[in-house]
């Protein structure tokens, strides 16, 4: 029996609501750790849903994925990573996951810092010959490249425009959006990086040194002239060896560096060994590799950049 006009009409209008409800869901954007999923967000807008495998205040460098990762992966129409070595355990969780879509590489285009042996690991040379196969075999090292890229606001922008890039291409129809967000945040961070040039040059070039737990500022420093040193290499993976940091120790006093830091995602008592030993006071807690919760000073990336430079700043004056 054929339907009735208002019945059909009726039809049309359930139906087309279902299609525009079909239509209107997120894209699922899997993002390797918190700052690139920051960064995944603010391009992506109201189109994407973002699930985050290493969250806040978590350290990516020793991360195990978890079945519920595998799980996000398999379902994810995107997945983007920081690459240059940083996610020593993608390979393997692409692999459980089934995930057979793209994986876009943020830092593309990014000019890598390359690094010496003992830089790249914390330790010299002939104690890294005998930890490096442990190193590769764990898929954590990062050889002579310092995957820490976003900490250059320059390289962020390049990570934005990555990005959008990723956006486009799975989601053609909201191109135009992505578009848009990444041309306004790109504003945002512009603002940022200039921000920062003005702080650091108000300070006296002889103060420009600070101690961080591990080396994960070597972009900031390459891009801003602050001179970062670490007891440990790019990797939280490595331990310092007292050598190490007994030369360390003399070169803070020898120096007169003022300004020592934790780092969010480090065991703070190495920093504080070295501040008791030197007398130089901890500056705060600097944010290297992740965000903090919500609550805390650092929950977005243009939040953790301004936040860093500003305990930076006051430490390396001396206030």
């Amino acid at each position: 029996m054929p339907l009735s006009r208002p019945l059909l009409a009726a039809l049309l209008v359930v139906v087309g609501a279902a299609s525009s409800a079909s239509a209107a869901e997120p894209l699922k954007v899997v993002a390797s750790f918190s700052i690139l999923g920051d960064l995944v967000a603010e391009v992506g807008g109201q189109h994407v849903a973002v699930r985050t495998i290493v969250g806040p205040n978590g350290d990516a460098h020793v991360y195990e994925p978890t079945p519920a990762d595998a799980r996000d992966a398999a379902g994810a129409d995107l997945v983007v990573v920081n690459g240059l070595g940083f996610e020593g355990w993608l390979d393997r969780l692409i692999d459980a996951s089934g995930y057979s879509g793209t994986v876009a590489v943020a830092s593309t285009g990014v000019t890598p810092l390359r690094l010496s042996e003992e830089a790249a690991s914390g330790m010299p040379v002939e104690e890294e010959e005998h930890a490096a196969a442990d190193h590769d075999e764990a898929g954590h090292h990062h050889g002579d490249v310092d995957p820490h890229a976003w900490q250059s606001v320059p390289n962020a922008e390049i990570y934005v425009g990555n990005i959008a890039d990723a956006l486009c291409a799975t989601d053609p129809a909201d191109c135009a959006d992505y578009r848009a967000n990444a041309t306004a945040y790109t504003a945002e961070l512009k603002d940022i990086d200039a921000t920062v040039r003005s702080i650091v040059a108000a300070i006296p070039k002889e103060r420009r040194k600070v101690i961080s737990t591990h080396d994960a500022f070597g972009y900031f420093a390459d891009e801003y002239g602050i001179a970062f040193l670490a007891p440990q290499g790019v990797s939280t993976e490595s331990e310092a060896s007292a050598g190490g940091v007994a030369a360390l120790i003399a070169q803070i006093r020898a120096e007169k560096v003022t300004a020592v830091f934790f780092e969010n995602i480090s065991d703070p008592r190495l920093i504080e060994q070295i501040a008791r030993e030197t007398g130089v006071k901890p500056g705060g807690e600097l944010f290297s590799d992740a965000l903090s919760g919500p609550d805390g000073p650092a929950p977005t990336y243009a939040a953790m950049m301004r936040h860093n430079v500003e305990l930076l700043a006051g430490a390396m004056r001396g206030s």
